[in-house]
């Protein structure tokens, strides 16, 4: 590995992976600097929609505006997936059930005391 260095920034490039960035010293194609949270921001209302988008056809729904962290996101998206006996991921802060399902999940998360709305076709 050859690398050229900055006195006072650090490593500037590396054969290893080429340039690296002067603030957070990442290679510049996974540079963390000026990125903005991948969560969505909340506005107090979780939204329910359907996407098939990229998915052969297959839908499922997508929750979005949750304000929850991550282990709470995780419990409430097993919750939501056995309710539903369908399986789920979750993706930036959202949660993803897979099916139309948003019916049952609207009337979940209003039990829980969210405001729903269904949005999407």
């Amino acid at each position: 590995m050859k690398s050229k260095q900055n006195k006072n920034k650090g490593i500037v490039y590396s054969t290893d992976f080429g340039e690296s960035s002067p603030r957070c010293g990442n290679p510049i194609d996974k540079c963390i600097c000026g990125k903005k949270s991948l969560r969505p921001p909340y506005d107090s209302i979780v939204r329910i929609g359907r996407e098939t988008k990229g998915r052969k056809g297959s839908g499922v729904c997508i929750i979005t505006g949750l304000p929850l962290d991550d282990n709470d996101l995780k419990k409430l998206a097993k919750q939501l997936k056995q309710k539903c006996g369908t399986g789920g991921t979750i993706k930036s802060g959202t949660i993803e059930i897979q099916g139309d399902h948003r019916d049952i999940l609207k009337k979940e998360l209003v039990t829980l005391g969210y405001t729903v709305k269904l949005s999407g076709g």
